[in-house]
């Protein structure tokens, strides 16, 4: 930059990708594929360009024009497309009835003999022989603007706007054409438009959600009915979310639309908990007291809660640390870490809180929804059919003492699961085709997998009926024949009159389009019949002194660095070419490739080079950041699997945990670029949070198999498919119901967002419900080796002393070890 100002540079190193600084550019074409070159449209463009140029912003006591902030030239003009030039240049040839100018693609000649790239200036071109053109279908025009200071940046951001509302403007007179605009605003203004686009469909999903929860908690009796629970849990995730959106907008933080993820990051991991600990809820006794009761769902569900909230707060406290170089993804990390952490002291307290009030509740016999004591079935007898549906009850001394432990049975899942479910998945003629269809689910996971890439198309973020979107279509159309210019800068002094040294030069650019002041010298000295093989002075003198002295030449003077030694020797201590490729329709990925070769090269190559873009930053950047949230968050996430094993009654916990995790993953990678989905910021970030879901569905259910003695392997199945496969349940079909309003928002974001976590929900239900169930069944542990002896010294004496429970007035059994 030191040497070759980048800021005077921008208009030949031209990248169709995001580039740093302000610019304001306009595709123009033709609904019908007309010729852009033609009379009427070239006046019409240059009428067009015209109108730019006169564009004002008015500030108090001046108004700015494109002529006050465009990047100057050495002869202190504005810098303007050379196709501006070149349309001038054609109208005047039609004025005065010559036909002997041509347009040559992707290098043309104008009228002072100055040869110009024009490869992404003139779209869709048809040719005729030795590169004439015969007609293009669009026309590009870029506008470069000075930011070196706040008030010319305010300035050029103002002149941005008001140059889309022109264009638009122009747009609406001369309905034949199609005008596509772009600034450097508008990815950033595009990107927080999904937000506005997403409003209504979020309330969509939120009523679903509320639905769906309270039914989750519902059944017949109306008494253990949990309806005000289902939509408490709900509350208890909103209030953590806003919570942390208070933080955040009270610290400063800045707003974006990744932001979208967060509730349904909390709904995943908060529903869970919440439903866990209803489902520990109805395992409790009826007989016991509330305080009791609680105490056990506590000592039941809150500290695998515990264990995987824990988990949430490393990974993604690794994805807000430094470590992280998007932005966006370290503020997404950061609230999410928040929200979490909020979540989990509203479960301990808020939910904790309404779990003992509607304990309370059913102790006294109340109805579950309008908590009016439930008379008794003799009572009921008397009273019309519809009030006796509504309050229907079963009462524990209607109940014998073999039926006591079931009267939650009457619960639509937990009957599904224990009388049907659970016996059917461990069917001996059922787990060879769930290995089966595992074995292709890793297969078509593999296959995915293995073309998996990076994605840095920004247009992935942002909303779908956006100027991003219609100029990137636009830009892919019409200009994706060729790369962005890429400068070639030799940066020592190196023999330049040498003919090995021209040779290798010319070898290193060679199959490029190149614009370069090297080749045109040679060539104008094959020309005069010279040598190129002059000795170093006449070399030089020749450079100096002639070529760049001659009109068409002189613009090379910018290209190269001469420096006076103190003899007076001139010599070339540095300069640069620029070199265009011929790409097809993988244009990214071919840069990429293309980038990395040309890096390569010149490490090992004699003359030494380097090559840049200023789009090359952002490609850099997006390169080596976009998998390193993911990268640390696993790490991490391994490294505290690993040493959390000490702690755990059992290890092997850890280890099937480990596993199911790497599965899940692997899978939801592989079917993700099935599914069209690039590896991307939204991308990784539904990835470390698939890591968390993961654990938070099967550690509970992977704990209960591993912990549970005597038995066999299937018993324990089934149990734990009992104990914790109804919160799983429940938490999924909230989850699913919440995604599907999101896939219709018109938004690339969402649409990424969404078809991550679906897949995320989806591969991890058919974990905890299909391929462990299946395999923990012929797989370690085994319970056989665990089956405790039965000692007869150790046999216990029961004394059964009976209680009375002067609040309910109930008999309690107090069981005591002797």
């Amino acid at each position: 930059d030191s040497l070759f100002p980048v800021n005077r540079s921008k208009h030949r190193l031209y990248s169709d990708l995001q580039t740093p600084g302000r610019y304001g550019r306009v595709i123009i074409t033709s609904f019908r594929k007309a010729n852009m070159l033609d009379q009427h449209h070239t006046d019409l463009i240059l009428k067009l360009h015209s109108a730019v140029t006169r564009i004002q912003v008015q500030r108090p006591g001046f108004n700015y024009t494109f002529a006050h902030i465009c990047i100057l030239n050495n002869d202190k003009t504005c810098i303007v497309d050379d196709i501006v030039h070149v349309l001038e240049e054609l109208k005047a040839a039609r004025s005065s009835n010559r036909t002997n100018f041509a347009i040559t693609y992707p290098i043309t000649h104008l009228k002072d003999g100055r040869e110009v790239y024009n490869g992404h200036q003139l779209g869709g071109v048809t040719v005729h022989s030795k590169d004439r053109v015969k007609s293009a279908e669009a026309i590009q025009l870029t506008y470069y603007l000075q930011a070196i200071n706040s008030l010319n940046d305010m300035v050029a951001e103002k002149w941005e706007s008001i140059f889309c509302d022109t264009v638009e403007l122009f747009q609406k007179s001369n309905r034949k054409v199609k005008m596509y605009p772009f600034t450097s605003s508008s990815l950033k203004e595009d990107f927080q438009k999904t937000s506005r686009v997403s409003e209504r469909y979020l309330i969509t999903s939120l009523v679903l959600v509320v639905t769906l929860a309270i039914l989750c908690c519902s059944m017949q009796d109306c008494v253990r009915s949990k309806p005000w629970l289902g939509l408490l849990g709900l509350l208890t995730v909103t209030l953590a979310t806003l919570t942390a959106a208070g933080i955040i907008n009270l610290t400063g933080g800045k707003y974006n639309s990744t932001f979208l993820g967060i509730p349904f990051v909390m709904l995943g991991h908060g529903l869970y908990g919440t439903f866990e600990m209803l489902s520990s809820w109805r395992k409790t006794r009826e007989d016991q007291h509330v305080k009791e009761r609680t105490a056990a769902v506590f000592a039941d569900s809150m500290l695998s809660f515990s264990l995987t909230t824990a988990m949430y707060l490393v990974t993604f406290g690794i994805g807000a640390s430094p470590f992280t170089n998007i932005e966006a993804a370290r503020i997404f990390c950061c609230n999410s870490c928040i929200a979490i952490f909020f979540n989990y002291l509203y479960v301990l307290s808020f939910y904790g809180s309404s779990l003992v009030f509607t304990g309370y509740i059913e102790n006294n016999y109340q109805h579950s929804i309008f908590c009016r004591k439930v008379p008794k079935p003799e009572v009921l007898q008397e009273k019309p059919a519809w009030y006796r549906f509504l309050l229907t009850a079963r009462f524990s001394e209607d109940t014998d003492d073999s039926e006591e432990t079931n009267t939650y049975e009457s619960h639509l899942l937990v009957w599904f699961l224990k009388r049907y479910y659970c016996d059917w998945i461990t069917n001996t003629y059922v787990k060879p085709f769930v290995v089966l269809f595992y074995l292709v689910y890793i297969s078509f996971a593999l296959m995915g997998y293995l073309q998996v890439s990076e994605g840095s198309d920004l247009s992935n973020i942002v909303a779908t009926a956006t100027r991003t979107i219609e100029y990137t279509t636009a830009q892919q159309k019409y200009f994706s024949n060729y790369s962005p210019v890429i400068g070639f800068y030799i940066y020592e002094s190196i023999e330049y009159w040498n003919t090995s040294v021209q040779e290798d030069v010319l070898e290193y650019t060679k199959g490029f389009v190149r614009i370069s002041w090297f080749e045109s010298y040679l060539n104008y000295l094959r020309k005069l019949n010279i040598s190129t093989g002059l000795p170093k002075k006449n070399f030089t003198d020749m450079l100096r002194n002639s070529f760049l002295k001659t009109p068409q030449f002189a613009h090379f003077s910018e290209d190269i660095i001469f420096s006076k030694k103190y003899n007076n020797e001139v010599d070339v201590v540095a300069s640069r070419m620029f070199l265009v490729a011929k790409t097809m329709e993988t244009k990214r990925e071919e840069l990429y490739d293309l980038l990395e070769t040309l890096r390569k090269l010149s490490l090992t190559s004699k003359v030494k080079f380097i090559v840049f873009n200023p789009s090359f930053v952002y490609m850099d950047r997006y390169a080596s950041s976009v998998g390193a949230p993911l990268q640390n968050s696993c790490i991490s996430a391994l490294f505290l699997l690993f040493f959390s094993a000490f702690l755990v009654a059992d290890s092997l916990i850890n280890v099937w945990l480990t596993l199911t995790v790497a599965s899940v993953e692997f899978g939801v990678i592989g079917f993700m670029t099935l599914w069209k989905v690039e590896l991307d910021c939204i991308s990784v970030l539904c990835l470390i949070y698939g890591i968390n879901y993961t654990i938070d569905n099967c550690a509970p259910l992977l704990s209960t198999f591993v912990l549970g003695k005597e038995f066999t392997r299937t018993k324990w199945v089934k149990n734990a498919l009992e104990v914790h496969g109804v919160a799983i349940l429940q938490s999924y079909l909230c989850y699913i119901v919440g995604l599907i309003p999101l896939a219709a928002v018109p938004s690339n974001l969402t649409r990424t967002l969404f078809r991550c976590l679906f897949l995320i929900a989806l591969v991890t239900f058919f974990h905890c419900f299909a391929i462990l169930p299946v395999i923990l069944t012929f797989l370690p542990p085994s319970k056989k080796k665990r089956k405790e002896k039965k000692n007869p010294e150790n046999r216990e004496e029961i004394e059964c002393v009976e209680m009375v429970d002067m609040d309910s007035t109930r008999v309690v059994d107090q069981i005591t070890t002797v």
